[in-house]
C-alpha cells in the first residue's frame, strides 16, 4: 500500500500539487473531449458602449418611444435563415445570417458599469484585486502564437488599456496596437531622415545596451519579456510586415465596399490577418458616426441607425471578401458588446442597460452556423432556452480555434483555467 512517505509523493513540486488539486474539483462531465474547430485566426469586432439586441440581432415587436410602449425602435427583415430575422438596417448582412449566428442568450451580472462589464467581455471574468487576468487575445496570442513568422500574434486597432492587455501572462502576449489607419502602429515606421545605414548603427548600439542589461538583470522574468517584445518589434519594423498597414494597395472599388473609416480598419485587419497575425481587435468606437456610439440614453437613439448601417457596410463586406479568398472557414469573426438594452425607452426616448440578456455575434470559422442560437422572450428582457454564460461564449471561441476550454494557464505556481468552467456551445461544431 502506498504512504506518503513513498519517494514518488515526495517528487510532487508545488505547480503539480495544485495543478492535482484543481483537476479534482472539476465535475466529472468535464472530462467529456471539448469539440475542437478549425479556425485558424480571430477577427474580433468590439461594439463599445452596449449594443441593443432588440434593434439588431434579436428584433421583437415594435415600440413606441413617445408612447412609451415597450420594443424595437425598427421594424424586421427576412434572412438567408427562415424563421431567423433582423433589424431592417441590416439588409447587407441578412442574406449572410447563414453564415453567422446571433448568441442571443448571453447574459452577466453587470449592470450599470460599463469598465466592469468591457473588462468581464474581454477577460471572461469579474474583476480581480488579486489577479489581473489576460484578455481574450491575450489567451489566443499566448496559446496558438502568430500565425506566419515575421507577424505579431495580436494586433489591436484601438484605444490600448489594461482590459486588453496579456495580465499574468506577460509582456509576450501583448498587442501591437495603431488608431490610425493611414498609417503603421506608433514606433515601427522609421523617422524620415533615418536611412538603412543609420539605422543599423542605433541597432547595434542597442545591442550592446541590451547585452549588459541581460548580464545585470539576475535573469529577470519582467526583463526577459521586455527583450522579447523589442526583439520582435526590431523584426515587425521592416517593410514586409509593415505594407500590410499601406491600404492604397487595395483598389479603389473594394475599399468603397468596405465603407467608411471603421470598414477601413476591418480591411486593415483582413489584411493583417493574410500576413499572419492570428487575433486581430477592430474598435467600433474610435470616431462614432453618430456621435454617441452604442451607448445609446436619451437623444443618443435619435441616430442608432448609422451606426448599425455603418456595421451592416463594413462586415458584410469583410465576410463576403473573406469568403472570395477562400479565409472564412479558417477566419472566426466575433462581434462582442459589453451588455445590451432594455426594451423599455428612458425619458429621454433612449435606452439604459440591461445585462440579464444581450447579443453577440459570430461568423465563419468553420463552425455550423444557424443564423441564431438561444431564445429571449417577446421583449427581450429574459432568457426563454438556451442561456449563454460569458464563460460559455469564451469557451466557444476557444473551442473553434482549436484551443482547449478546460486547459490551465499559470499565474507564477497558481493555475488558472482558461475559462471560468466555460463549456462550448456544442451545437455550432459539426
Amino acid at each position: 500500500m502506498a504512504t506518503l512517505s513513498h519517494p514518488a509523493a515526495l517528487r510532487l513540486n508545488r505547480r503539480e500539487f495544485l495543478a492535482a488539486a484543481s483537476a479534482a474539483v472539476v465535475p466529472w462531465a468535464a472530462a467529456t473531449p471539448p469539440p475542437k474547430g478549425k479556425a485558424e485566426q480571430c477577427i474580433f469586432i468590439w461594439l463599445g458602449g452596449g449594443m441593443a439586441h432588440m434593434d439588431t440581432f434579436d428584433p421583437k415587436r415594435l415600440g413606441d418611444p413617445a408612447k412609451k410602449l415597450p420594443g424595437s425602435y425598427y421594424p424586421s427583415i427576412e434572412t438567408a435563415v427562415l424563421g431567423v430575422r433582423v433589424c431592417e438596417h441590416l439588409k447587407r448582412l441578412a442574406p449572410l445570417m447563414d453564415r453567422m449566428t446571433a448568441i442571443r442568450t448571453l447574459h452577466h451580472d453587470v449592470i450599470d458599469e460599463h469598465a466592469a462589464a468591457v473588462n468581464r467581455m474581454h477577460t471572461g471574468r469579474p474583476v480581480s484585486g488579486t489577479v489581473v487576468y489576460p484578455s481574450i487575445g491575450s489567451v489566443i496570442a499566448h496559446e496558438r502564437g502568430p500565425a506566419a513568422d515575421g507577424a505579431p500574434a495580436y494586433v489591436l486597432i484601438g484605444y490600448p488599456n489594461v482590459t486588453r492587455g496579456p495580465g499574468f501572462l506577460g509582456a509576450r502576449a501583448g498587442y501591437l496596437y495603431l488608431t490610425d489607419t493611414t498609417q503603421g502602429p506608433a514606433g515601427l515606421s522609421r523617422p524620415e531622415g533615418i536611412n538603412a545605414e543609420r539605422q543599423a548603427r542605433r541597432e547595434k548600439l542597442l545591442g550592446l545596451l541590451r547585452e549588459q542589461a541581460r548580464g545585470n538583470s539576475h535573469d529577470d522574468p519582467r526583463l526577459r519579456d521586455y527583450d522579447a517584445a523589442l526583439q520582435q518589434s526590431l523584426r515587425l519594423s521592416g517593410p514586409e510586415f509593415m505594407s500590410a498597414f499601406n491600404l492604397a494597395e487595395e483598389n479603389a472599388e473594394r475599399r468603397r465596399t468596405y465603407g467608411g473609416e471603421f470598414g477601413q480598419r476591418c480591411l486593415l485587419a483582413r489584411r493583417l490577418i493574410e500576413r499572419g497575425v492570428r487575433f486581430v481587435e477592430v474598435s467600433h468606437n474610435l470616431n462614432f458616426i453618430n456621435g454617441t456610439g452604442w451607448d445609446v440614453h436619451n437623444a443618443g437613439i435619435l441616430k442608432q441607425h448609422e451606426l448599425i448601417q455603418e456595421l451592416d457596410h463594413a462586415v458584410a463586406a469583410l465576410i463576403t471578401d473573406l469568403e472570395a479568398r477562400k479565409r472564412l472557414d479558417h477566419t472566426l469573426i466575433v462581434m462582442a458588446t459589453e451588455f445590451g438594452r432594455p426594451p423599455e425607452f428612458d425619458s429621454g426616448g433612449g435606452r439604459g442597460h440591461h445585462c440579464q440578456a444581450f447579443t453577440c455575434v459570430l461568423a465563419g470559422g468553420g463552425l455550423r452556423h444557424r443564423g441564431a442560437y438561444g431564445e429571449t422572450d417577446e421583449l427581450g428582457r429574459k432568457i426563454v432556452r438556451d442561456p449563454v454564460s460569458v464563460p460559455d461564449f469564451f469557451a466557444t471561441i476557444h473551442a473553434a480555434l482549436g484551443i482547449d476550454p478546460g486547459k490551465n494557464l499559470y499565474d507564477g505556481d497558481r493555475p488558472v483555467p482558461i475559462t471560468d468552467q466555460g463549456t462550448p456551445i456544442r451545437a455550432l461544431f459539426g
